[in-house]
């Protein structure tokens, strides 16, 4: 079976779609959409109706490209008010020669999140951080093993449920399957997960156009998030306040002109947009980049301040994704700022190189990663589509009942 998958990324300025499949650990992406978000504030839903009709439109993009419909996914919800509890689940393992399976992962798992039970939350995710054996070992994947129990440590992250319900409930209405959901973080860490960062301790920053969200992440396991309320729309305000221009000149001019490092743009480079009254008006981009540049500063230096108060331990690396940071220069000031510690993250996927699909992309990877280890196979098409499926074969939870069908069913 072709391990394919969607998945879903409402944003505050856009919706974002991507249908992947996993080869050999390696994402490839078969589809990719996006539309203009609407109906949604700092990544909280605050209309559906309108929601609804953003959501229909990547979903319509995709399936023109592949060409089948498509009748599930896995969606990210933001990290807004976020709980992390450490949590504890302990199984007997009932099998002939205690040989440990996928079922056994499973039922642990289920053991562990029977401690929930805030009803102002929803759970979200479980991530384990080790596995226990009977004779002391201590491992990152049991299947196979053999035992006489298992037990599993792990950290439980829920979040209230007014992140999750209006984008389900805006899936329903368009006859979409949820799957699964998973915090935002967790596919931004995902995306640009490696074997060296799962040994350290380290900050996740994706800046997107109404907020940052800086999370940290302990041996590849979330432990804690923080949301600032500002972000790339801040920036186009700025634009459109000193020029005169409307918000989607100011996004262009933001994206397409100006750059991120002040001692990089130049006095020579001109461009002439047409303000409010409709007069002309040269701009340099020097004079662009000042006003960028200084809203840049602000959020770079709001987050270095989060970022201490976030954990006071030493960490290894911090990763700035999301779309902002494709801001050009963005790296040099990044690099000014926080010194070899920080770096752009960089999305190497063929059809979706762009820092704003990293959580969609890390969101496959990670849900990928979950169902080996559940040892589950998985595809949002029968079998039949899969053989008429074209492109990218190169070589070749939780917390409602429909999701509990997929995740915890052996």
């Amino acid at each position: 079976m072709r391990k394919i998958m969607a998945s879903l990324d409402v944003g505050s300025d856009t919706v974002k779609l991507v249908v992947g499949e996993m080869y050999k650990k390696k994402l490839n992406v078969l589809a990719i959409a996006e539309s203009q978000s609407m109906g949604v504030k700092k990544g909280i839903v605050n209309d559906q109706k309108i929601l609804v009709n953003s959501i229909r439109e990547v979903i319509e993009k995709c399936e023109s490209v592949i060409g089948f419909k498509i009748r599930q996914m896995i969606v990210s919800v933001p990290s807004n008010e976020a709980v992390f509890k450490i949590v504890n689940g302990y199984v007997e393992i009932e099998s002939e020669n205690n040989l440990i399976a996928g079922r056994d992962v499973i039922k642990v798992f289920k053991s562990a999140i029977k401690s929930f039970n805030d009803e102002t939350m929803e759970y979200i995710t479980f991530m384990p951080t080790s596995f226990s054996l009977d004779d002391g070992r201590v491992v990152r994947d049991p299947k196979g093993l053999t035992s006489s129990n298992l037990t599993v440590n792990g950290v439980l992250i829920s979040t209230p449920k007014i992140n999750i319900y209006p984008i389900l409930d805006c899936l329903d209405k368009l006859g979409i399957e949820t799957l699964d959901i998973t915090i935002d973080s967790i596919g931004d860490y995902y995306e640009f997960k490696s074997k060296e960062l799962d040994r350290q301790l380290g900050v996740v920053v994706n800046i997107g156009a109404e907020k940052a969200t800086l999370s940290t992440f302990n041996k590849g396991v979330l432990s804690n998030c923080k949301i600032i309320g500002i972000g790339g729309k801040n920036i186009d305000t700025d634009i459109s306040y000193v020029y005169r221009v409307n918000p989607k000149d100011s996004k262009y001019l933001k994206e397409k002109y100006a750059v991120a490092n002040l001692a990089n743009a130049q006095e020579s480079e001109t461009i002439e947009i047409e303000v409010a009254n409709g007069d002309k008006m040269v701009i340099t981009q020097k004079d662009l980049t000042k006003v960028v540049n200084s809203r840049l500063e602000e959020i770079l230096n709001l987050c270095k301040k989060e970022i201490n108060y976030l954990t006071k331990k030493e960490i290894s690396y911090i990763i700035f994704t999301g779309g902002l940071t494709e801001c050009r220069e963005f790296n040099v000031l990044v690099e000014e700022l926080f010194e070899k510690k920080a770096m752009v993250g960089n999305i190497q996927e063929v059809g979706a190189r762009h820092n704003k699909f990293s959580t969609c992309l890390g969101l496959l990877k990670f849900y990928a990663a979950t169902a080996e280890l559940k040892d589950k196979d998985y595809s949002i098409f029968t079998i039949e589509e899969q053989q008429n499926l074209g492109g990218a074969s190169l070589d070749n939870q939780s917390m409602v009942g429909k999701l509990f069908g997929y995740i915890f069913n052996g």
